[in-house]
């Protein structure tokens, strides 16, 4: 099964759009950074000059080889302290191998959990771009220099594959936003689309979206799912992963972008 091409022809048609235009990062770059020079003086006509390197470039070339623009100096400068910063904040160095029995796979951005069973095999397949948000909508003082906008979480959709020999029986599915008011379920996540298919997934299988599912034939599958242990429990684990990947990967970016503005 294409499992890329699923996510990709699904992703327009399902609820967790909404990540992709969720919460940004906390870039502390503010308008002051951004008009001012070092020494606090104003840059001129907003252009930036090349000069000749110094032994002392605090962007750690050395100042032999390459020629940097004050934008480049700036940006490495932020980088390190960025990066610094984010290695601090970071709760799990290392992510794990398996996840309450289900063995993990990385791939750039993909992540895969995989279960085999005697009859049959779970797999759940997730992307962790654009998939951060804060937990709750934080407080922010417009004059801090970096406001704290709450704990950065990784709720990506995620797609529940259950096969049994040529048929698989697949679900999407995604975090629910904010807290349950009363009387309503305490799931963590729903069903957003079901399907079954011979063989591998195409464009022209049917399926049919979670919310015009019968109520109770939608109460049972998401038993179906709890009892294969995609529970609410298992899916804030499944959360707490992502979320350490997805920062590991952060700060990855951050040190090639810093090592590529520096030429190194």
């Amino acid at each position: 099964m294409n499992n890329l091409a699923k996510v990709a022809v699904r992703l327009v048609s399902t609820t967790s759009l909404r990540n992709a235009f969720g919460g940004k990062r906390d870039f502390t770059r503010t308008l002051w950074h951004m008009s001012k020079n070092l020494d606090g003086s104003q840059v001129s006509g907003g252009i930036l000059n090349a000069t000749k390197p110094s032994i002392s470039c605090s962007c750690g070339c050395g100042g032999s080889k390459h020629m940097h623009t004050k934008g480049e100096r700036e940006l490495v400068e932020f980088l390190t302290e960025e990066i610094l910063a984010e290695r601090k904040a970071q709760k799990n160095k290392t992510v794990p191998t398996n996840l309450d029995g289900f063995a993990v796979k990385l791939d750039g951005a993909e992540i895969e959990l995989t279960k085999q069973g005697e009859k049959e095999k779970i797999v759940i397949n997730f992307n962790v771009n654009h998939t951060v948000d804060t937990e709750e909508e934080p407080e922010i003082n417009p004059s801090a220099d970096k406001p704290d906008l709450g704990e950065m979480r990784s709720k990506p959709q995620f797609e529940v594959d259950i096969v049994r020999g040529n048929t698989t029986l697949s679900f999407t599915c995604s975090f629910f936003e904010g807290t349950p008011e009363e009387g309503e379920y305490n799931d963590i996540f729903g069903i957003d689309e079901m399907t079954i298919y011979q063989g591998e997934w195409n464009e022209k299988v049917y399926a049919v979206a979670g919310d015009v599912l019968d109520g109770y034939l939608y109460d049972l599958l998401m038993n179906l799912l709890e009892e294969k242990g995609i529970s609410n429990e298992f899916v804030e684990k499944l959360s707490d992963l992502a979320t350490a990947y997805e920062h590991s990967l952060y700060i990855g970016l951050l040190e090639n972008v810093s090592k590529f503005t520096t030429g190194k």
